[in-house]
């Protein structure tokens, strides 16, 4: 297939364009680069040896995608595109509002003005909220307890999704829920490259093993978990994007939901200590206090992809610090940024 990927030059959209190309399928990008780099584009065409289309386009620009798709034509989308900083989404509501709905309903529009009925959407663990009962199943609780508009614009853009599928029912929409992806392609030629203060786990903990930074913030260390820091689903971000190919092709039509994690709890600490097994480098760290809106534990079931996708994770926590620690330290400031 022809497969438009917005946000295809960010962190998950590359690698997810590098699974696409080698699964054979053709990759066309659209990225605003807001948070990522053209240099990843072209090392996607490194890794793969396939070409990508590539629009520096902010997808809420309709013109500019309906273009897109007159010349290049796609037969699906993944839509990857969006701000997803908790933390950032607290204090500018309305710019995340105005992104990661308007991204959606924008790239809805092109599609059905150009006869494009497949659609995969980049969801989140977020929806979820609290979870009354672990591990996370798709038909848990969604859309109570959201603590920030992240989180909202998640569920709200899966709102919209299903019924815009209602409406027309040759749209076959997949709302994939991604837990927390970490690592790298073990290439070392792409990864993660917050362009300021990583809101993310490994790339802080990367960036202090490299050097850029003193220390690894813990923000606290009285959950009720086995060590008392919090315990999240990292998954590695090669299996999240084998997840999108898997969807692509196996996907049923009308509405389908997944949950891409691993179904294994990891606490921060846990994380920190297997990253030092698996490089050898010490990472020093500071318990803080908790950040407002962050909970306990939470874990994926997987089954469901298992199931209907034939998707399972393939590496392992350690695969993913060894990959994570191999991007960073032969990239020590990403990308560079002009």
């Amino acid at each position: 297939m022809r497969v438009l990927l917005t946000g295809g030059a960010g962190y998950i959209g590359s690698h997810v364009a590098v699974e696409l190309a080698t699964a054979g399928h053709d990759v066309i990008i659209a990225d605003d680069l807001s948070n990522s780099s053209p240099i990843a584009v072209d090392r996607i065409t490194e890794l793969t040896g396939a070409p990508v289309a590539f629009y520096e386009l902010d997808v809420r620009d309709e013109a500019g995608l309906d273009a897109l798709f007159a010349t290049e034509r796609p037969d699906a989308v993944i839509h990857l595109a969006g701000l997803k900083a908790v933390g950032e989404s607290v204090a500018q509501p309305l710019r995340y509002y105005d992104v990661n709905l308007n991204a959606t309903l924008s790239v809805l529009r092109v599609m059905a003005a150009h006869g494009v009925h497949r659609f995969i959407f980049s969801s989140s663990a977020t929806v979820y909220g609290v979870p009354e009962m672990l591990p996370l199943t798709e038909d848990a609780q969604v859309g109570v307890g959201l603590t920030n508009p992240y989180g909202w614009s998640k569920f709200m853009n899966e709102q919209i999704l299903r019924d815009a599928a209602v409406a027309d029912p040759t749209l076959s929409v997949c709302l994939l829920r991604y837990f927390n992806p970490i690592g790298a392609h073990e290439s070392g030629r792409i990864g993660e490259d917050p362009a300021d203060i990583p809101n993310n786990l490994m790339p802080y903990v990367t960036q202090v093993a490299a050097g850029r930074r003193d220390h690894l913030s813990v923000f606290g260390d009285d959950y009720d978990t086995p060590d008392g820091t919090g315990v999240r689903d990292y998954i590695h971000v090669v299996d999240l994007a084998s997840g999108h190919v898997a969807a692509l092709e196996k996907a049923p039509d009308g509405v389908s939901v997944y949950n891409l994690g691993t179904g294994q709890g990891v606490s921060v600490l846990a994380l920190v200590h297997a990253f030092e097994a698996a490089t050898g480098v010490p990472i020093p760290y500071e318990v803080v206090a908790r950040r407002p809106g962050d909970i306990d534990t939470t874990y994926a079931s997987a089954d469901k992809a298992a199931h209907e996708l034939g998707w399972r994770t393939g590496k392992t926590l350690q695969d993913a610090c060894a990959d994570s620690w191999r991007w960073q330290s032969s990239n020590p400031q990403g990308y560079v940024r002009h």
